[in-house]
């Protein structure tokens, strides 16, 4: 299957489950109800509180799965071919790790309560200064090794501070919004903080797409890829610091929703015939496709309160990364 064509197929997928997911909530909504309140000058509705629950509650909750989607998938796909390594995610750059202690430190000294942005600003600084702090320890030059011990060691840090800021946490509460936070989840979420996660995702997600040709010289070895003119140090700092926006704004709105950027990948690579760049915008698609469809099994499971859209996916994801681990057993 072309690239073309399964980017359709992924997309006409993407604006069903979207076209679903805007009708779900606490009041199932028709099609045509939907649509007056996303439109009411055109479509008006004798119920003026039909498009304040669209608008300012439904809507962002489904933009802002998709633009996360997006770029975990999008992210995943591009570490999985800088770094040579069908196990890679977002996460191994540690930009995860440190976008969450920077919203946790927000939670900690009370901005989250003084200020609705601080959230999201104090996680994406935590994604730049660990993106930084990569780089730094790492050097442009750094090999693969190189990158993905830094990466763990940078996540180790972030998690133990993470751990250190709940113990010593004074107020009960906070804690408590400390890790319903880190489940991850798109509910109550605002226009604000897709406004402010978009912009970033976008530019982020502009570096990894642009990336495509340096990936696929890659597959050659870092000698041939070299040969062909592809100055390594250079893909390397654009991949990281693609993935670093995208994933470190995402986790910033949305907090800690992982596998997202391991499913997609593997499910799409065989279609593409492995070519790196071949995946790289299905990857985005589908990464929407999947979080979408996730958020709304989230709204769909019987509980006596909303699952945690964290929960969900690593339910989903570990049987698959269980699965690619002995796929590597049997094939070594």
């Amino acid at each position: 299957m072309t690239e073309r064509r399964l980017s359709l197929l992924l997309l006409l997928a993407l604006l069903a489950l979207t076209g679903w997911a805007l009708t779900l909530g606490t009041a199932p909504l028709t099609p045509s109800m939907m649509v007056a309140g996303l439109l009411p000058d055109l479509f008006p509705h004798d119920d003026p509180r039909l498009a304040m629950v669209m608008q300012e509650i439904r809507l962002p909750r489904v933009l802002l799965g998709l633009v996360v989607g997006a770029a975990l998938g999008l992210a995943g796909a591009a570490l999985q071919g800088l770094l040579r390594n069908p196990l890679a995610e977002p996460s191994i750059i540690g930009t995860s790790a440190c976008a969450s202690l920077g919203a946790v430190l927000a939670f900690y000294y009370g901005l989250a309560a003084d200020f609705s942005l601080a959230l999201p600003l104090a996680g994406i600084s935590g994604a730049a200064l660990g993106t930084l702090l990569l780089l730094a320890l790492a050097g442009p030059a750094a090999s693969t090794l190189t990158l993905i011990l830094t990466g763990v060691a940078l996540s180790s840090m972030a998690g133990a501070l993470t751990s250190l800021a709940l113990n010593l946490s004074p107020s009960p509460y906070a804690v408590t919004e400390i890790v319903m936070w880190m489940m991850g989840s798109l509910k109550d979420r605002s226009m604000d903080d897709v406004l402010l996660a978009s912009p970033f995702v976008l530019a982020g997600c502009l570096l990894l797409l642009r990336a495509g040709r340096g990936l696929d010289a890659l597959t050659l070895g870092e000698e041939a890829a070299a040969s062909l003119g592809i100055a390594l140090p250079r893909l390397r700092v654009q991949v990281i610091a693609g993935a670093a926006l995208a994933v470190g704004a995402a986790v910033a709105t949305a907090g800690s929703v992982g596998f997202v950027g391991l499913i997609i990948p593997h499910l799409l690579r065989p279609l593409v015939g492995h070519r790196p760049s071949a995946v790289l915008l299905p990857s985005a698609l589908g990464g929407a496709a999947l979080l979408t469809a996730a958020d709304i099994a989230v709204r769909l499971i019987p509980a006596r309160s909303e699952l945690m859209l964290g929960v969900v996916t690593a339910i989903i994801g570990t049987p698959f990364f269980c699965t690619l681990i002995l796929k590597a057993r049997r094939q070594a």
